[in-house]
Formats: structure tokens, C-alpha cells, sequence
């Protein structure tokens, strides 16, 4: 039998980002996952936005684990193939894989990572077993599930899903290349759908390394033929639903396989047990358009190691109190309860009809296109300014003549 404080199941994003913090906290830790190395897995390629980075730097990892992404700086705004906007950017592109492997780099002992599978878990008020298949035995005052959308262990648990919107998205990612020219004339583009018939809300493209990375959302049926289609044609398809795109493009091409993941919107029930605490999409996801399934990992995580796991510890027992303490955290229920508003809203504004909805995207398209005038006002004015200043600094001044 093995002993430890925490034991963390899964390796994600979610439960690396835990066993770093508490090894850094000094807290003995062990985060089980079956791969030493991390496999490929199309989820989360970026990472951005002042709100985001904000609550990442909450974890303290974000200044180490950002130097291995790509900074775009820059983030064009685009619809009806006209460049809305030129925003000042603080996109971090990096491969799913590649992002969990900088994370397990920072953990450090008194944590460590068991490479092997848990086959049972079993939980009370005192300490919980974990049974491993190789046999193997852990005995932890607390056990964190980060296991994502794996139900097994909860079921195990008694924990059950509630899928409260049925494939509500579907993202796929790919590489786009410019074709005729080495690049193309942004870093980094948002661009957002021409037709609400279309079903897409949205693309956006971005860098990862020397890579112009896609992701492309759409509100569709996992069986869609559309996504058949998109597969084995992802040009011709790309271009008949957004035509326009190629005005700030130019040519594109599409290089290597297409991912595509189908996402439900769903809760779990039964959740409150002495013992087990769930974080990230094992307590519950949320719709990948928004991007704020991250917030809510930084959030839970964040939240989890800094504030109620060093109060846990202090006490003997793990009861079902101590446990009900982290799910009603505010700073926890306001970030699910916006992830989730966004999820629903988000789809509405993109695909909704009638005349509210309509006027919703145009006043959207207007904002953008107001902010981006002016700040195009601006631009001009701070540059004559720079030229001034620097001129002056340039010109001798009077005790050097002298």
C-alpha cells in the first residue's frame, strides 16, 4: 500500500495543472495517468484573452508553461470578407499534447506521476483506496477526479451525467497553408460566418510554431453528411460556406488530417460525497465555441489547490462537508454559471432567427467595425507622434550648439 496525500486521476489539463501546484505547495501528490508521454488529443490549441490569462496566472505556471506557445500579437476581426478590426493580441497557440507535456514539466516532488490505469476506487469520510491494474494500492486522504469525460469511475461512485444539450457544437481543426506565397498578411484571424444558414459561427486561425492552425466551429448533428463532405473536400466545402473568406486570404489549402469532436453540454448529479472531488470536464463541460471551457480548468484548479485543499488538510477526516465547500466556492459557481450562459447564448446570437437575432449579429458587426475605425483614427495620430518625438530627441539642443 501505497500512502499520499492526493491522489489525482488523469493527466489533462486539468489534473497536471493540480499535481504541479500542490508539489510546489509541498503537498504529497500523485496524479495517475496510462501515458508517460501524452498523446495527441484535439482539444484546447489556445489559450488567450486578459480574463484567461488572468486566471491561468492564478495557477502559477502560466509565465513557465506560456514560453513553449506562439504569441500571435495581433488578432484580425473579419466578416462579408472585410477586415473589421486590427486588435492588439495575447493569443498563445500550442498543440493539446505539447501544452500538457510543458505543465508536467513543472511537477516537481513531493509530487509525482504513476504511468498505469485505476481500475476501483473506493471512498469515505477517512482515507480512499485506489486500485491500480497492475494491483498496486493507494491509499490518500483525498482522491480528484480529472479524468474528463471518462464516466467508468464515476459510475463506480454513483456519479451520473446529465446531458443538458446534445452535441451542441462540433469543432474541427486543421492546418491552413497559403498557397501561391510563403504567408499570409496577418497573424492571427477571427472570422465570423456570412450566413446564419450556414451554421457556423465562426473561424479562427492562429499560429502554433512556423503552423497557420484552423479551427472551425459549427453548429451541427454528429451524422451531418456536411462533415463527410468538409473531410474529403475541405476546400471546395470551406469556401462554399464561407465565400468571402478567400478576399483576406487569398488561396488556401488544407494540409494533413481534419479532427473533428463533437462536444455535449452536460452536468454531473450525485457529485456531493465524502472523499472525491471533480474537476474540469468531469464535473462538467461546456461548449468549445466560447473557449471558456479553459476558464473553468484554471478555475476549478486554481481554486481547488489554493484555497481548500491546504484547509482540508489541516483537519483530520474528508467529509462530505469539507468536499460540499469547493462546489459552492462563488469565485467557482459565478465562472460555471457564465461558462454555461455563454454556451446557449453564443448559439443563439450565431444561428438564431428572427428579427432579434439578426439584429444582435449586426450590432455585433458594428461594434466591431466602430472599434476598429477608431482605433485606425488613432493609429495614424500615435505614429505622427513617435516621428515628433523622435525628431526632437534628434535635434541638438541648444547647450550642444553652444
Amino acid at each position: 500500500m501505497r500512502y499520499t496525500d492526493i491522489a489525482i486521476i488523469g493527466g489533462g489539463l486539468a489534473g497536471s495543472i493540480a499535481a504541479a501546484m500542490l508539489g510546489r505547495a509541498g503537498i504529497p501528490t500523485v496524479l495517475i495517468d496510462p501515458h508517460r508521454v501524452y498523446p495527441f488529443d484535439f482539444r484546447v490549441e489556445k489559450i488567450g484573452g486578459d480574463l484567461q490569462l488572468e486566471r491561468f496566472a492564478r495557477t502559477g505556471l502560466a509565465e513557465s508553461v506560456l514560453r513553449s506557445a506562439t504569441l500571435d500579437g495581433e488578432n484580425w476581426i473579419a466578416r462579408f470578407g472585410h477586415l473589421l478590426d486590427r486588435q492588439p493580441s495575447r493569443q498563445y497557440g500550442i498543440m493539446y499534447d505539447a501544452l500538457i507535456t510543458a505543465i508536467r514539466d513543472e511537477i516537481s516532488r513531493p509530487a509525482e506521476l504513476i504511468c498505469d490505469k485505476v481500475v476501483n476506487v473506493a471512498t469515505s469520510s477517512e482515507r480512499q483506496k485506489v486500485v491500480l491494474s497492475n494491483g498496486e494500492e493507494i491509499s490518500a486522504r483525498l482522491v480528484v477526479l480529472a479524468n474528463g469525460l471518462n464516466v467508468g469511475l464515476r459510475r463506480m461512485l454513483g456519479i451520473e451525467r446529465l446531458v443538458t444539450s446534445h452535441c451542441h457544437s462540433i469543432s474541427l481543426g486543421f492546418d491552413f497553408v497559403p498557397v501561391g506565397r510563403p504567408a499570409f498578411p496577418f497573424a492571427a484571424m477571427t472570422y465570423f460566418s456570412e450566413r446564419p444558414s450556414d451554421l457556423i459561427p465562426y473561424i479562427t486561425l492562429f499560429p502554433i510554431g512556423n503552423r497557420m492552425r484552423a479551427n472551425l466551429f459549427t453548429y451541427r448533428q454528429a451524422d451531418d453528411p456536411w462533415l463527410r463532405t468538409m473531410r474529403r473536400n475541405p476546400v471546395e466545402t470551406l469556401n462554399a460556406a464561407l465565400p468571402r473568406l478567400r478576399r483576406l486570404t487569398g488561396e488556401f489549402g488544407v494540409a494533413g488530417d481534419i479532427k473533428i469532436r463533437p462536444a455535449d453540454v452536460y452536468v454531473s448529479t450525485g457529485y456531493r460525497q465524502a472523499g472525491v472531488v471533480l474537476v474540469g470536464d468531469a464535473f462538467a463541460s461546456t461548449c468549445p465555441v466560447t473557449g471558456t471551457g479553459t476558464d473553468k480548468v484554471f478555475t476549478d484548479v486554481s481554486q481547488l489547490c489554493n484555497v481548500h485543499i491546504p484547509a482540508w488538510l489541516a483537519t483530520d477526516g474528508m467529509s462530505e462537508e469539507k468536499i460540499t465547500a469547493f462546489y459552492d466556492d462563488p469565485v467557482k459557481t459565478e465562472c460555471d454559471a457564465w461558462s454555461n450562459a455563454k454556451a446557449f447564448s453564443f448559439r443563439e446570437v450565431s444561428i438564431g432567427s428572427g428579427p432579434y437575432w439578426q439584429a444582435q449579429r449586426w450590432a455585433r458587426f458594428l461594434g466591431y467595425l466602430g472599434r476598429g475605425s477608431l482605433r485606425r483614427l488613432h493609429r495614424p495620430q500615435a505614429a505622427s507622434a513617435t516621428r515628433t518625438a523622435n525628431q526632437f530627441r534628434q535635434r541638438p539642443q541648444a547647450a550642444d550648439r553652444v
